[in-house]
């Protein structure tokens, strides 16, 4: 039991940790929720480019392994990890862009774990639809 009060304890200081600045640098006791448009998509896309090298790097390295005798597939962890980069860049800024319009549209506020669920969802997203896209036959 104690175990698992410590874990909620982690996650409080990792989403306490204030990484989206402020723009008028004030701070309101523990209020970590985000209200101007670009700390909302600034926490949803850091997050997603967070996460989709969490998801692109241990490839990367398999792929490094496995692949490292051949002669032209050696050079398939670059082209992994570029895709792990430029996904969230090309991607992730309209999409975080476009949660953070809705957002801010709705006049709502975001707390820093829905930033998280969206940014790790976007990068779960592309990895589910990765995974089960039907290939052209050959």
């Amino acid at each position: 039991m104690q175990d698992r009060y410590s874990e909620i304890g982690f996650v409080q200081q990792i989403l306490g940790l204030n990484l989206v600045p402020r723009k008028n640098g004030m701070h309101q006791g523990n209020d970590t929720s985000l209200s101007d448009f670009t700390e909302m998509w600034y926490g949803v896309f850091l997050w997603a480019a967070v996460s989709s090298l969490v998801f692109h790097l241990p490839a990367a390295l398999l792929s490094l392994a496995t692949l490292r005798q051949h002669k032209m597939a050696r050079f398939m962890p670059i082209a992994i990890l570029l895709m792990g980069i430029m996904g969230p860049i090309c991607g992730g800024v309209l999409t975080s862009a476009a949660i953070a319009g809705v957002y801010k549209a709705a006049g709502k506020r975001m707390i820093s774990l829905e930033a998280l669920v969206f940014g790790v969802g976007q990068s779960f997203c592309v990895l589910i639809i990765s995974f089960l896209r039907i290939l052209a036959t050959l």
